[in-house]
């Protein structure tokens, strides 16, 4: 068939019908998906009284960023306040090194399985795999008798020790299926040029390795910063992460119900989430496919 008559197709009516059926039907399942989001961003900029006498899905009549305030920084009595702010830097301090570690270690271990073959390699993979599907109330016990053993109980490095561990045998499958798809012969021509174990990994690897680090870096972030058990369990006040302040603050029976200010922290803690996926989104689409095709 010619170009012409391609494109006099899909011109046609029932091509364009079907086309703005589609967009319909897409849009429609769009609406569905944001509504919650709409309504959670409507209701945090309305007052408590608006909230009771108007409609949930109602444009605030007055738009008020009190319950932001509140919700960011605490109602204080006193010298006490009890707001998402040192929460979430908590959660800052503990996702950014906690990445970087399981994503450096993941890169590593995948370099050596896929291209560096010893005995045995197969099986260790296997392991590392079969510790992606181990339900994490099974590791609840074991962990929190390994962080006291270690001193780090209830601090923001034991959870970062938590993360890592546990993300390691993700970022590892990330970073071997994608360095299978790499050559072996960039490896041999490395090795008879005299390049080592480290310097064919920081000058050959790592710079063919943005699309899959960008992946691992949105995965690791998105579960650490959405992680509520681990962070109940294995921390105490003050070091504790977002997720477990905003369960507090949701979960809060004393006074008035205020469903503005949670509302306002609900989307204060997933914000940094929200941009990650926003910005680095079409990233990570290109990274999930880049190492499909070997060759």
């Amino acid at each position: 068939m010619t170009d012409t008559a391609l494109h006099t197709n899909s011109r046609s009516p029932g091509v364009i019908v079907l086309r703005w059926g589609l967009f319909l039907i897409l849009g429609l399942f769009a609406l569905f998906y944001l509504m919650p989001l709409f309504v959670m961003l409507t209701t945090s900029l309305k007052s408590l009284e608006e909230i009771r006498t108007g409609s949930l899905v109602a444009l605030p009549r007055e738009v008020t960023f009190e319950a932001w305030r509140t919700a960011w920084s605490g109602a204080c009595t006193g010298i006490q306040c009890e707001g998402l702010r040192p929460y979430f830097w908590n959660s800052v301090i503990l996702a950014i090194p906690a990445v970087a570690i399981s994503t450096i270690l993941g890169a590593m271990n995948g370099y050596v399985i896929a291209q560096w073959k010893f005995k045995g390699a197969n099986f260790v993979f296997s392991l590392l795999l079969f510790g992606c599907f181990i339900p994490f109330q099974v590791v609840l016990l074991p962990m929190a008798r390994m962080l006291g053993l270690l001193g780090i109980a209830g601090t923001i490095p034991g959870l970062i020790f938590v993360h890592v561990i546990y993300g390691l045998g993700f970022t590892t499958l990330f970073f071997r299926n994608y360095y299978v798809t790499i050559p072996a012969e960039l490896v041999k021509a490395a090795k008879v040029d005299g390049a080592g174990f480290f310097r064919i990994f920081w000058s050959i690897f790592l710079p063919l390795s943005l699309p899959i680090i960008v992946v691992t870096i949105i995965w690791q972030f998105t579960q650490i910063w959405n992680d509520f058990l681990f962070g109940v369990s294995f921390s105490q006040a003050g070091t504790q992460p977002v997720t477990v302040a905003l369960n507090n603050i949701v979960n809060s029976t004393t006074g008035v119900k205020e469903y503005n200010v949670d509302m306002a922290a609900a989307i204060i803690a997933a914000l940094p989430t929200l941009l990650v996926y926003v910005v680095a989104g079409k990233y990570f689409i290109r990274g999930l496919t880049a190492g499909s095709v070997k060759g």
